[in-house]
């Protein structure tokens, strides 16, 4: 369960006095997600259920990249996009203070993330995020990506420097990435088209309800980046099965989806396999630190970081000579 603060209904009513949203009477933690602190937060106001999520901002999630994150799912939401809204306090900010962290309010979305997508569900996906990017284009904030490959060699050194207290497997795991990041270097040198991007899209950050797309969440990892490398790391997410090995046929209709609506340049076609290769990395890097440092008094567990390193040898293996 990602629940590394907790909060009591009694201190979520004391925040909720700044939002004109009614009164809390449940607060529920969310199980899913192992960044930042969510529960689903129901309130009563004038007679009528209300529905929210409560979000308490942890770990790498900078407290100063927030109206970033926030103002783009805002920008998308008041086009059509289908993603949540955040919620206005009576000052209009969407940023408030809740046992010392960051907090937010955001609209609750219906549908459920699918475990085992389909094709079509594939597709969909696909298409969805293709209209994420042109949807974002005129954004106008800017943010670094926040888990680039600067941060990948510190979070090694940092492994490296805790070996320690690591496993056997995660010290060969170590060692496979290290010989990674001298392979790739700096993937991202290309000139590649590029704007806002979710940097996140996993199966379980896109809702699907009667068959559809019903919502797009958690844009916390947003950033300026090439939309290349989001359809990149889409693909190393979507297109892998529990071990790590390719679907051929999930990785095709999930790119046709994209290309459906957007489709790629030569340049794009000729980088996606190096910035699959980078996207593999970046999270075999972070999943790797998660577990060597884990914490257990944080209710979460720390997913494994060996099924996103095989993904460095499909991407290899599909990589232009």
């Amino acid at each position: 369960m990602a629940v590394f603060t907790s909060v009591s209904l009694e201190q979520a009513r004391a925040f909720l006095t700044g939002y004109d949203i009614g009164e809390a009477v449940s607060l529920t933690a969310i199980a899913e997600g192992v960044e930042n602190t969510n529960y689903r937060l129901e309130t009563q106001q004038d007679g009528a259920a209300r529905r929210f999520v409560l979000t308490l901002f942890e770990g790498r999630t900078d407290a100063a990249s927030l109206p970033f994150c926030l103002g783009l799912t805002a920008h998308l939401a008041g086009r059509g996009f289908s993603c949540p809204m955040p919620i206005s306090d009576r000052s209009g900010g969407w940023l408030g203070r809740l046992n010392d962290r960051a907090a937010a309010v955001i609209e609750w979305k219906t549908g459920a993330w699918l475990r085992h997508p389909d094709a079509a569900d594939q597709a969909a996906a696909g298409e969805v995020l293709a209209r994420l990017h042109q949807t974002a284009a005129d954004f106008p904030l800017q943010r670094a990506n926040p888990v680039g490959p600067a941060v990948w060699r510190r979070l090694a050194d940092r492994c490296a420097e805790g070996v320690a207290r690591a496993s056997d497997t995660d010290r060969v795991l170590l060692k496979q990435v290290q010989a990674a990041l001298t392979r790739l270097g700096d993937p991202f040198t290309d000139d590649l088209p590029g704007g806002a991007i979710h940097a996140d899209y996993f199966p379980d950050n896109v809702l699907f309800e009667d068959g559809a797309v019903s919502a797009v969440i958690d844009f916390y990892f947003g950033c300026d980046g090439a939309f290349a490398y989001d359809l990149a790391i889409a693909l190393s997410a979507w297109g892998f099965d529990a071990e790590g090995r390719p679907m051929p046929e999930a990785l095709a209709a999930f790119q046709r989806g994209y290309e459906a609506v957007r489709p790629l340049s030569a340049a794009e076609r000729a980088a996606l396999p190096r910035l699959g290769e980078a996207a593999a990395l970046r999270f075999t890097v972070t999943r790797l630190h998660d577990r060597i440092f884990h914490d257990p008094a944080n209710l979460v567990t720390p997913k494994d970081p060996a099924v996103f390193l095989r993904r460095l040898d499909h991407w290899r293996a599909v990589e232009p000579a």
